[in-house]
């Protein structure tokens, strides 16, 4: 009796491990999933205000250097509304505990330097390019995250900030006829 209660002992002991040992892995992979879905939404978070610093730049230059009112007038819309949609973002992410890049990335840089080489008309039809390009990609960008983010602050932020960009979008296609 006493080496049957010492197996049965054992049979549970081993039990209650593998039981244990199921249950940590099942944690961990949802601690990873969750950790997927949090860097997902940092990682738009990031991207989201490289994109508005950028936008809000080569709005400052476009008031600097077009020679089209338009595109002066678009310019000035860059850096008003991608300067609020940037004061939202840093709230959201200040309230996530994400770091924001302190400058444009340097294919932002890039695209900045090149511009500012050119002038009048020219510099028109390559900035109105740009932002045509630009906004196409943001919308993509924020369309996905507005669908399949996880946190709900900056899946809001997406979905809020998306009709502007769309708005942006219609505008640069209109302002980029006149000014080619």
């Amino acid at each position: 009796m006493n080496k049957t209660m010492r197996e049965v002992s054992l049979t549970l002991a081993v039990t209650a491990g593998m039981l244990t040992f199921s249950v940590a892995q099942d944690n961990g992979s949802a601690m990873r999933a969750s950790s997927a879905k949090t860097s997902a939404d940092q990682k738009f978070v990031k991207e989201a205000a490289d994109g508005g610093m950028a936008e809000v730049e080569l709005g400052q230059l476009a008031v600097e250097k077009a020679s089209n009112d338009d595109v002066k007038k678009f310019g000035q819309r860059m850096v008003d509304d991608h300067g609020k949609a940037n004061d939202k973002l840093k709230e959201i992410a200040s309230s996530k505990g994400i770091d924001l890049p302190a400058e444009p990335s340097a294919k932002h840089k890039a695209t900045k330097e090149r511009l500012s080489k050119l002038s009048g008309a020219e510099f028109d039809r390559a900035y109105m390019a740009d932002m045509l390009k630009d906004h196409k990609t943001d919308i993509a960008m924020f369309n996905r995250e507005s669908a399949s983010g996880r946190d709900p602050d900056v899946k809001s932020f997406a979905s809020d900030t998306l009709p502007t960009l769309k708005d942006h979008l219609k505008q640069a296609e209109s302002v980029g006829k006149g000014s080619r």
